[in-house]
């Protein structure tokens, strides 16, 4: 089930592409833009994630922090960020533990099939671990913008 508007953001405490540890704690005090793609290096999450390494700077002014979150191992999320050039933080959530905590891991539908997966979905996370902002609907050649646009 997604976080509402107002809910206590769950805690997490994941590897990023260096196999650092990032924690929802250590980022008290931060705003947060949490952004969920399925896999790295498809051509969708490319194109959006290109547009919040583009817009770094408009969401730094506006003091956020991007973390991009999916179930690739470290080293998938290191050969993304490396290719693409990112200037924000992909972690790692093998074990869909944090994803399930943001209804992130849900039954998807495609051609008929039914399978377990990630959830296009976007928090904002205000200083105080408090969801400020839900994005659930995507448009991946937007968002970033359409997000500096809400804000």
């Amino acid at each position: 089930m997604l976080l509402k508007i107002g809910d206590k953001a769950p805690e997490f405490s994941l590897p990023n592409q260096d196999d650092s540890e990032i924690s929802l704690k250590s980022l008290r005090g931060s705003k947060i833009l949490l952004w969920f793609y399925p896999k790295a290096n498809t051509p969708g999450w490319i194109i959006e994630g290109q547009g919040f390494r583009d817009e770094l700077n408009s969401f730094n002014n506006k003091g956020i922090k991007i973390l991009g979150v999916s179930a690739d191992s470290i080293q998938k999320q290191k050969t993304f960020f490396d290719k693409q050039q990112f200037n924000f933080d992909l972690l790692s959530d093998e074990s869909h533990v944090m994803l399930k905590k943001y209804g992130a891991w849900a039954l998807k539908k495609f051609m008929g099939r039914e399978y377990m997966g990630i959830l296009r979905i976007t928090y904002i996370i205000n200083e105080n671990g408090i969801i400020d902002q839900v994005y659930d609907k995507v448009k991946t050649k937007t968002h970033a913008q359409d997000i500096l646009n809400g804000i």
